[in-house]
Protein backbone atom coordinates (compact mmCIF):
# COMPACT_ATOMS: atom_id res chain seq x y z
CA UNK A 1 0.00 0.00 0.00
CA UNK A 2 1.29 3.49 -0.82
CA UNK A 3 0.96 6.54 1.47
CA UNK A 4 1.57 9.95 0.98
CA UNK A 5 0.80 13.21 2.21
CA UNK A 6 0.50 16.77 0.85
CA UNK A 7 0.84 20.27 1.48
CA UNK A 8 -1.73 21.92 -0.02
CA UNK A 9 -2.05 25.36 0.92
CA UNK A 10 0.00 27.51 3.26
CA UNK A 11 -1.50 31.13 3.96
CA UNK A 12 0.21 33.83 6.39
CA UNK A 13 -1.80 36.89 7.28
CA UNK A 14 -1.92 39.45 9.49
CA UNK A 15 1.60 40.78 9.27
CA UNK A 16 2.45 43.90 11.56
CA UNK A 17 5.02 45.45 13.20
CA UNK A 18 6.26 49.21 13.93
CA UNK A 19 9.93 48.97 13.31
CA UNK A 20 11.20 48.38 9.54
CA UNK A 21 10.48 45.10 7.81
CA UNK A 22 13.17 43.04 7.02
CA UNK A 23 11.37 40.65 4.71
CA UNK A 24 8.85 41.56 2.31
CA UNK A 25 5.59 39.63 2.84
CA UNK A 26 6.40 37.15 -0.44
CA UNK A 27 9.70 36.43 1.12
CA UNK A 28 8.36 36.07 4.36
CA UNK A 29 5.91 33.68 3.47
CA UNK A 30 8.83 31.85 1.49
CA UNK A 31 10.79 31.66 4.47
CA UNK A 32 7.88 30.03 7.09
CA UNK A 33 7.20 27.46 4.54
CA UNK A 34 10.71 26.44 3.88
CA UNK A 35 11.07 26.25 7.70
CA UNK A 36 7.95 24.51 7.71
CA UNK A 37 8.82 22.05 5.29
CA UNK A 38 11.99 21.14 7.71
CA UNK A 39 9.83 19.00 9.50
CA UNK A 40 8.50 16.95 6.60
CA UNK A 41 9.62 13.88 7.94
CA UNK A 42 8.70 14.28 10.96
CA UNK A 43 5.12 14.74 9.98
CA UNK A 44 5.88 11.64 7.74
CA UNK A 45 6.42 9.74 10.22
CA UNK A 46 3.13 10.87 12.23
CA UNK A 47 1.14 9.31 9.42
CA UNK A 48 3.05 6.25 8.99
CA UNK A 49 2.18 5.55 12.75
CA UNK A 50 -1.07 6.43 12.98
CA UNK A 51 -2.08 4.30 9.81
CA UNK A 52 -0.52 1.21 11.76
CA UNK A 53 -4.06 1.83 13.96
CA UNK A 54 -6.11 3.26 10.92
CA UNK A 55 -5.44 1.60 7.64
CA UNK A 56 -7.29 4.04 5.92
CA UNK A 57 -6.67 7.27 7.90
CA UNK A 58 -7.15 10.12 5.15
CA UNK A 59 -7.87 13.65 5.38
CA UNK A 60 -6.26 17.12 6.49
CA UNK A 61 -4.78 18.63 9.18
CA UNK A 62 -5.04 22.24 9.31
CA UNK A 63 -2.27 24.22 11.64
CA UNK A 64 -2.26 27.40 12.67
CA UNK A 65 0.37 29.13 14.75
CA UNK A 66 2.07 32.39 15.32
CA UNK A 67 5.57 33.48 14.24
CA UNK A 68 6.62 35.38 17.45
CA UNK A 69 8.66 39.17 16.17
CA UNK A 70 11.16 39.02 17.79
CA UNK A 71 12.55 36.14 18.25
CA UNK A 72 11.05 33.71 14.97
CA UNK A 73 9.74 31.32 17.46
CA UNK A 74 6.56 29.22 16.50
CA UNK A 75 4.13 29.86 19.10
CA UNK A 76 0.26 28.58 19.76
CA UNK A 77 0.63 26.20 17.68
CA UNK A 78 -3.11 24.54 17.07
CA UNK A 79 -4.46 21.82 15.12
CA UNK A 80 -7.68 20.96 13.37
CA UNK A 81 -8.59 17.84 11.82
CA UNK A 82 -7.75 14.16 13.51
CA UNK A 83 -6.70 14.52 16.87
CA UNK A 84 -4.03 11.77 16.95
CA UNK A 85 -2.76 12.82 13.91
CA UNK A 86 -3.10 16.52 14.83
CA UNK A 87 -1.20 16.19 17.99
CA UNK A 88 1.89 14.04 16.55
CA UNK A 89 1.94 17.39 14.18
CA UNK A 90 1.53 19.64 16.54
CA UNK A 91 4.35 17.86 18.59
CA UNK A 92 6.65 17.45 15.68
CA UNK A 93 6.24 21.81 14.80
CA UNK A 94 7.26 22.28 18.09
CA UNK A 95 10.91 24.15 18.92
CA UNK A 96 10.58 25.50 15.26
CA UNK A 97 12.12 29.42 14.93
CA UNK A 98 12.25 31.64 12.06
CA UNK A 99 15.71 32.82 11.73
CA UNK A 100 17.17 35.02 11.85
CA UNK A 101 13.96 36.65 13.57
CA UNK A 102 11.88 39.28 11.63
CA UNK A 103 12.03 42.42 13.79
CA UNK A 104 9.04 44.09 11.68
CA UNK A 105 6.60 40.91 11.54
CA UNK A 106 4.07 38.84 13.69
CA UNK A 107 2.75 36.54 10.94
CA UNK A 108 -0.14 34.34 11.65
CA UNK A 109 -0.06 31.73 9.79
CA UNK A 110 -1.94 28.69 8.16
CA UNK A 111 -0.61 25.48 6.61
CA UNK A 112 -3.04 22.61 5.59
CA UNK A 113 -1.28 19.25 5.33
CA UNK A 114 -3.33 16.51 3.06
CA UNK A 115 -2.76 12.66 4.03
CA UNK A 116 -3.91 10.30 0.94
CA UNK A 117 -3.45 6.40 1.34
CA UNK A 118 -2.86 5.02 -2.03
CA UNK A 119 -4.12 2.32 -3.88
CA UNK A 120 -2.61 -1.24 -2.63
CA UNK A 121 0.37 -1.95 -5.16
CA UNK A 122 -0.46 -4.51 -7.82
CA UNK A 123 1.25 -7.51 -8.34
Amino acid sequence: MTKSFVLIGFALAAMTGCSVAVRDAKTYDDDVRKVMETKSGDVKACYDTALKANKTLAGKVTVHFTVAQKTGAFTDIKTEGDAGLGTCVSNALNGLVLQPPDDGHVGDATYVYDFVVGEPAKS
